[in-house]
């Protein structure tokens, strides 16, 4: 059933995205939210066509948008903690709202489907470059129809003196001793901060980054994503030694790495175990 219902919500989610976002790409008006995030007229669009939608097609399942307040947010999340096997669709409609507005193509549509507290599956679009993201849980992770991940690298990754060649950190989110222990060591050999998490996990996913620093996401911010990127074969945990995936709006911290070896040598020289 989920193969059928994957295939129909890329349809949902590239059509919406494309009739809702791209037309305002770049002139777009927006406004500060109370945590000082920025939503724009394409965010709240595409969570209302979202939601729409997915309640058409999927009038079993609750939703969980972003853009929702959080007392509704959360009586969603109490509501599936209560009946394990009902479930919800976490939908985050325009990641990447500061570099949308901005003019800055670099922004995604990001929803997964939670069921007893697990991902299900997951759809990540990015409207800019027509890529399609998506798992299921236990059957790997496509770009479009290519599969993606370790499962077709032809030979073990190589990094000097274990330092990834490009690191994706938002280094103001850290802990300051850690960031400032980033700085000073030089452990990395470049450093990049694209603005949207969603498809910071997807391109970790694809190999576009070698390892992925994140002081505090929000459950939208990496439902999706770090399923595509777990069934990509990577290898992923939170700074308080946790899995990074709770299934609460609690903000969760990052440490991701699609090679084992260069994951491992991190988590201790961070001392995540310690």
């Amino acid at each position: 059933m989920l193969f059928h219902d994957i295939e129909k919500l890329k349809l949902l989610v590239k059509a919406a995205a494309n009739e809702e976002i791209l037309k305002d790409f770049g002139h777009s008006k927006c406004e500060y939210k109370l945590d000082g995030s920025v939503v724009t007229p394409a965010d709240l669009a595409m969570e209302s066509r979202m939601e729409k939608e997915l309640k058409q097609h999927w009038p079993q399942y609750g939703i969980l948008g972003e853009e929702m307040l959080e007392d509704k947010q959360q009586s969603i999340i109490n509501q599936a903690e209560l009946n394990k096997d009902w479930g919800y669709w976490c939908v985050d409609p325009l990641d990447g709202s500061t570099n949308y507005a901005a003019g800055l193509p670099f922004f995604a549509v990001s929803v997964a489907l939670i069921i007893n507290n697990q991902q299900q599956l997951a759809v990540v679009y990015d409207p800019v470059r027509d890529e399609m993201f998506t798992a299921i849980k236990g059957h790997g992770a496509y770009l479009n129809e290519r599969r993606v991940g370790q499962v077709n690298s032809l030979s073990k990754i190589k990094f000097p003196e274990n330092k990834p060649i490009v690191a994706e950190i938002d280094l103001k989110r850290l802990p300051g001793e850690l960031a400032m222990k980033l700085l000073n060591e030089s452990i990395f050999a470049s450093q990049r901060n694209i603005g949207s998490s969603v498809l910071d996990w997807c391109w970790l996913a694809a190999g576009r980054f070698d390892i992925y620093l994140h002081g505090g996401q929000k459950l939208w911010d990496y439902a999706a994503g770090s399923l595509i990127f777990h069934e990509a074969g990577g290898h992923s945990i939170a700074l308080d030694n946790e899995a990074v995936f709770r299934g609460q709006l609690e903000l969760r911290s990052v440490l991701a790495c699609i090679d084992k070896s260069l994951f491992d040598y991190w988590y201790q020289w961070i001392g995540i175990g310690d």
